[in-house]
Parts: C-alpha cells; sequence; structure tokens
C-alpha cells in the first residue's frame, strides 16, 4: 500500500462530512417560510431563482444556464417557457406562475438585464453566469434560514418539490415522469410513490 509522499497533503474525499444519496422535496409550508424570508430581507434575485427553480424543476446546470430570452416575450415574462435541456439535449416545457413572473420581472428590471444577458449573472469576473457551485450554496442558505438541516438538502431538492407536491395531488406517475423531462420510466426515483420526485 502506497503511502503519500513526504511534503503532499492526503487527498480529502470530496463528500467527506456530507450526508449523500437523495435528497427530499420541500413541503408547502417551508417553500411558503422560505419565500417569505426572502421577501422580508429583499432578496431580489434569491427570491426571483427560488420561485423558478421551483416552477421550472429544471437541473441546476439548465437553471444557472437561463437567459432572459428564455423566459421573456418583449419586457414581460411568459406563463410558458421551453428550454433544450443540457443533459438529455430534448426540450422541456414548465409553466411560470404569476407569483414567480412578478418576482422575476422585479429582478430583471432591479439588475438592468436585456434579452440575452444571462438571467442570473455571477459577480466573478471568470464566469458569466452563476456556477452550479454558487446555486447549491444558495440552496443551503435558503433551506437553513428555516432552520432545517442544509446538509440533508441540495439542488435536486429544488427539481423535485414541484413534482413530488403534483404526485401527491393526482397520484399520476406518468405527470411526474414528463415534468421532469424523463425519457424512460426507470429513471423516476424510488422514492416518488411516497411523495419524493428525484432526478
Amino acid at each position: 500500500m502506497e503511502t503519500p509522499e513526504k511534503g503532499t497533503a492526503a487527498r480529502v474525499p470530496w463528500n467527506k462530512g456530507q450526508l449523500t444519496g437523495q435528497k427530499p422535496p420541500l413541503k408547502l409550508k417551508e417553500i411558503w417560510a422560505i419565500r417569505i424570508r426572502l421577501q422580508l430581507s429583499a432578496r431580489v434575485r434569491d427570491l426571483a431563482m427560488f420561485n423558478l427553480a421551483i416552477d421550472s424543476k429544471l437541473r441546476a446546470c439548465d437553471l444557472t444556464k437561463l437567459r432572459v430570452r428564455d423566459v421573456c416575450h418583449g419586457e414581460h415574462v411568459t406563463s410558458r417557457a421551453t428550454i433544450m435541456q443540457q443533459k438529455t439535449q430534448r426540450p422541456v416545457q414548465f409553466e411560470i406562475t404569476e407569483q414567480t413572473r412578478d418576482s422575476v420581472e422585479t429582478w430583471i428590471e432591479a439588475a438592468g438585464l436585456a434579452a440575452p444577458d444571462f438571467l442570473f449573472p455571477s459577480r466573478l469576473r471568470e464566469s458569466p453566469h452563476l456556477s452550479t457551485r454558487q446555486y447549491s450554496r444558495l440552496v443551503h442558505r435558503w433551506v437553513a434560514s428555516i432552520g432545517l438541516d442544509d446538509t440533508a438538502y441540495g439542488t435536486h431538492t429544488m427539481r423535485r418539490t414541484k413534482a413530488s407536491l403534483i404526485y401527491r395531488r393526482t397520484k399520476n406517475l406518468r405527470a411526474v415522469q414528463l415534468l421532469l423531462g424523463h425519457t424512460k420510466l426507470d429513471y423516476l426515483p424510488r422514492g416518488t410513490m411516497s411523495g419524493d420526485a428525484r432526478d
């Protein structure tokens, strides 16, 4: 067995000390608790991103790369949007609720964004848009702000939340599959039947 050479640090696993595996969706009361905290603290970008993440059910890589023109016609956010998924290279359509439209329009105006701009630009010079890692940190911050253990949640939590709420109401597994943009039933989560919709 090889040992690390002198002067070199032993490699630490990326997930050391973290809970891994499926991330649970948020419950309705938790969604509202986070929304209210973001509204009270006037975090305009975070509120727009939180609302859009839930409505769109997009993977982190797709959400962070959205451009203003993907969700807007002229100066107004549309009630439906269609984007090409990076992972599957298939289009997925999602509804944008009035509450989300209002928060996204407020963010676009506050940030002075134009149609070709990334919807969530990065403040770091080397990246034109928010990275998935930055988004992940925001999700953990949102969850921790209402007293939940943020290590149990992640970006997939946002993706699964609306689908899980719809499944609980309809018990329609095929609808959940379509909402998440899956092509095969095999890709649905083991926990979907209990209200958890996975990536």
